[in-house]
């Protein structure tokens, strides 16, 4: 019976058991570096075979067959390698082997089918006749898949392999083990040490054991019977049979034959049915390097001519065959066509990467320069291209020879992407200043563009009343004119600036982008006005409308090619997320968008922002600093400036709840001229209520009070709901400080009302961490003002009643239940910093429970509430000295709270914590729901 299909090693096991069986022969076939010999191991070390003989034995090691032991009578098992290499004797002797096998034998024959003397026939010729006892198998190894390969080379070289690097590892080696093992020791070990890009594992080349095995097969053939492994070299990919006798120049009889012996000698293989090349493509580049200079110059051009032929034609392999040829004119030819055509087809990366290599080329035709630098520069505005895109055009326009029309085409794209991808707003400025002068005479359309571009908010630099007249500017141009395209583009811009000052009017100018779609140049352009739209419509506060925007929106550029702006609306929707409460998972995903943005990290500003914000609410203050100042990727002063706003509110909080009160009014200070120089009130609403805190608590209410005016005067009446919130939480804050420095319990009341006003305004957008914030201020408030009144024990008031409006603010008993809603908001957000800090007050509120028994309860060896409450603090980054001024306790207490926790956790170190806190069962609480902590006179002290 004979068996070609399934794993045959069960089979095997049940034939070297202690009872007889039927002996099993098991061929294993595997191209050279599939694990034949380490499948033969493992069949060596079966389990439950103890009392079985084994015999190993490789074939063509020149020792001869092993002597035969004719008394053998115990259950052997025969393990025998390399079966391609056995001469006529051990071929001989292993037949008279494998037809003996006694019942309770087993053999295990290895070789590689591509280099059987007669194919599909591993013992030679004439066929054997196997005995009718004796079951057949067949297991044919395989290469493995890109999953298995991932893992092995995340096991090689841990954390430093890509995505993109392991799948290009499959690529080049088709999978086989022994050469993914080979290629991955090279990369481990070279130097520069290895970062996990694709382009190093393209440029680590063939392995010293693939490398050799395939220039010996290839040195095996007869001299005239090499090109055509070179001509498969050189095309580098499987090619079917009449191109690759093309590109060899052997002619159709000669290039037949040459091609049979390359099958025969196992140099060449049928990776797919009809193509033939190399079973390993890493192994190409290897003959190639071989091949004598000239011969491989004709091999590339007429591989070049050959490609032409196909259709489509792949322009960009033509091009660098023409290239390699040394045939310049049709070199620089094929590669317009290539960026040309992927750049019609969305890849614009593949077009960038080509044009940029071409365009570093010294040299080159002034015309060609000329030709090839705007499909460079089209495709990098719109695409995520690399720094070295910027500098290549950087020296274009330097040069003089170019016509004025190229060049301020050049000079715009530049701008645009020093502006927008780069993150060098100022410079990108300079550059469109100078653009749109040049084009002003001689492209208006684009003098426009590069005018609308001027006028962006979320550019630094420029005052609002600068921008204004940068767009106004740019309308007057394209409604004189009849660039449909430019008009979309314009437009474009008009809405952003429109909609993120609330001006009256921006939607009407946002709706009307969404029906300029059916032209794919427009549709780019709306789809970049819709995204920002979208962007502008969170930081206002307008959810609902973003999220409708932001599908509209990715949809858009998504089917207009349009990487760039699908980042840009993915960066909006994760501060979409932050603001609405979605954070399940959303740290995850910012480091995820961080990760994949990592050549261009000012794409990824949104998600640093944003991560920062959870790691301070989080309490990870150690790790909080670092995102919000972008890592060191991103200057603060570049930021777009909603977004340097907020991470300045962020870091003066971060300040403020260090109890580094001076340092964050500096801060502060800093943050609000750059806001009020820009004059776009709009983007501070991150930023006003940490500014006025900051300032106010260094003792300047002047300054805070005059914070609040100006922010106050330039909004007006503006439909900016985040922004409106945040003037009110200002001055509840404002009114809170000017309370306490003059002991006015009237003043605590009106500021704990301006808190619950805010509360409700940030409910209403949503957004519930804002909201829970502002609500904890006003139940603060509440209770510093009652501060000696009948306590809720005494008032037998409902204890569920929220806090309610002006009327009854005044009751310390809805204070004390607003404060555990906010306790539980910040829970279920999973803000550990803030619950704690409410907890902390809320228990300087709770009488004691009637009928417990005086002293401490005990907990024995599961831990406290408070010990949980000040491990979990601990493990997330605070120090000593933080968690003691959250929760009100002295250092030395919360030093014993963490060595207590250690003690009954079995903890060796605040990291060894963490793990053993995620292990352990929640403690039970005392008296209801176990609270949080804050300072009672400000929310971050």
């Amino acid at each position: 019976m004979i068996q070609t299909r399934g794993s045959a090693l069960r089979p095997l096991a049940r034939a070297l058991t202690d009872e007889p069986a039927e002996p099993v022969l098991l061929f294993v076939e595997g191209a050279a570096g599939e694990g034949k010999s380490h499948l033969l191991q493992a069949l060596a070390d079966l389990p439950g075979t103890a009392h079985t003989v084994r015999v190993r034995w490789r074939c063509g090691a020149g020792a001869g067959p092993p002597a035969e032991d004719g008394n053998r009578r115990a259950p052997t098992l025969w393990l025998v390698d390399d079966v391609h290499r056995a001469d006529e004797a051990e071929l001989r002797w292993l037949r008279r082997v494998l037809g003996g096998l006694e019942p309770g034998s087993a053999a295990a024959v290895a070789y590689r089918p591509e280099e059987l003397p007669v194919p599909g026939l591993p013992l030679g010729g004439p066929p054997m006749t196997y005995p009718s006892r004796l079951t057949v198998l067949r297991h044919r190894l395989a290469p493995w898949d890109e999953e298995r390969v991932h893992r092995a080379a995340a096991e090689a070289l841990g954390g430093s392999c890509t995505t993109e690097a392991a799948r290009r590892l499959y690529e080049l080696t088709g999978g086989v083990p022994q050469v993914v093992v080979d290629l991955l020791a090279v990369l481990r070990e070279g130097h520069p040490a290895f970062t996990g890009t694709a382009a190093e594992v393209e440029a680590a080349g063939a392995p010293t054991r693939l490398a050799e095995l395939v220039l010996s097969r290839t040195h095996a053939l007869a001299p005239e019977h090499r090109p055509v492994v070179w001509a498969a070299a050189v095309l580098g990919a499987p090619a079917p049979r009449d191109e690759l006798i093309a590109v060899s120049g052997l002619g159709t009889a000669a290039g037949t034959g040459a091609l049979l012996r390359a099958l025969e000698e196992a140099a060449l293989a049928e990776p797919a049915e009809g193509r033939y090349g190399f079973a390993v493509p890493l192994a190409a580049p290897a003959v190639r390097a071989c091949v004598p200079g000239p011969v491989r110059q004709d091999l590339h051009g007429r591989a070049a001519a050959a490609l032409r032929r196909r259709q489509p034609v792949p322009w960009a392999d033509v091009a660098e065959h023409h290239r390699a040829a040394g045939e310049t004119r049709r070199w620089l030819g094929a590669v317009e066509k290539a960026a040309a055509a992927a750049a019609a087809a969305d890849r614009h990366q593949q077009a960038i990467t080509l044009l940029e290599e071409t365009l570093a080329t010294p040299g080159l035709p002034p015309q060609r320069r000329a030709r090839l630098a705007p499909l460079l520069a089209r495709s990098a505005v719109t695409g995520l291209r690399s720094d070295q895109t910027v500098e290549v055009l950087a020296q274009i326009v330097q040069d003089t020879s170019l016509p004025p029309a190229v060049r301020g085409e050049l000079r715009l794209d530049l701008g645009l992407m020093l502006a927008n991808q780069m993150g060098r707003g100022p410079e990108g400025r300079q550059v469109l200043e100078i653009a749109a002068a040049e084009l002003y005479e001689v492209r208006p359309g684009l003098a426009a563009r590069a005018m609308a571009a001027l006028s962006s908010t979320f550019v630094p630099g420029n005052h609002i009343d600068a921008d204004r007249g940068w767009i106004a500017r740019a309308v007057t141009i394209t409604d004189a004119g009849e660039d449909e395209v430019m008009r979309t583009a314009v437009l474009a811009n008009q809405a952003d600036l429109a909609l993120s000052c609330a001006d009256p009017g921006a939607w009407d100018l946002v709706r009307e982008l969404s029906g300029r779609d059916t032209d794919p140049a427009c549709a780019r352009q709306a789809a970049r006005g819709l995204c920002n739209a979208a962007n502008s419509a969170v930081w206002l506060g307008f959810h609902d409308r973003a999220e409708d925007l932001l599908a509209e929106g990715l949809e858009l550029a998504a089917r207009s090619g349009a990487p760039y702006l699908e980042h840009t609306a993915l960066g909006a929707r994760l501060l979409q997320e932050w603001w609405t409460g979605r954070w399940p998972g959303l740290a995850e995903r910012c480091e995820d968008f961080v990760a994949a943005t990592a050549d261009m990290p000012f794409l990824a500003s949104d998600a640093y922002v944003v991560r920062g914000l959870l790691a301070l609410a989080q309490g990870d203050w150690g790790e909080a600093g670092p995102w919000l100042s972008q890592r060191g990727t991103t200057r603060a002063e570049n930021l777009p400036v909603p977004l340097a706003a907020t991470a300045a509110g962020a870091a003066i909080r971060l300040a403020l709840a260090r109890q580094e009160v001076e340092a964050a009014a500096e801060q502060a200070r800093a943050a609000w001229t750059a806001l009020a120089e820009k004059g776009v009130w709009t983007w501070g609403s991150e930023l006003l209520p940490w500014a006025v805190e900051a300032v106010a608590r260094a003792g300047d209410t002047a300054t805070a009070d005059a914070m609040v005016r100006a922010f106050s005067q330039g909004l007006g009446r503006r439909d900016a709901p985040a922004a409106q919130a945040a003037l009110i939480w200002s001055r509840a804050v404002l009114t809170e400080t000017e309370a306490l420095a003059r002991e006015q319990r009237d003043r605590l009341l009106r500021a704990a009302e301006l808190y619950q006003e805010a509360a409700a305004a940030y409910a209403a957008m949503p957004h519930p961490y804002s909201r829970a914030l502002t609500a904890e201020g006003a139940a603060r408030c509440v209770l510093m003002a009652t501060e000696g009144e009948p306590g809720p024990a005494e008032e037998g008031r409902d204890t569920a009643a929220p806090l309610g409006p002006v009327s009854d603010c005044t009751s310390t008993l809805s204070a004390v239940a607003e404060l555990e809603t906010c306790a539980q908001s910040f829970t279920e957000l999973g803000a550990v910093w803030d619950a704690a800090r409410v907890r902390a007050l809320l228990r300087t509120q709770r009488p004691v429970k009637k009928g417990r028994p005086p002293g401490r309860p005990s907990h024995a060896d599961e831990l406290s509430p408070r010990e949980a409450e000040v491990a979990q603090l601990a493990v997330s980054g605070l120090t000593n000295r933080e968690i003691a001024a959250t929760l009100h306790l002295s250092p030395r207490t919360v030093e014993q709270h963490i060595a207590r926790a250690m003690r009954k956790t079995g903890a060796l170190s605040r990291r060894d914590l963490a793990h053993r806190l995620a292990t352990t069962p929640p403690p039970r609480a005392l008296d209801g729901p176990v609270p949080v902590a804050e300072h009672t006179r400000r929310p971050d002290a």
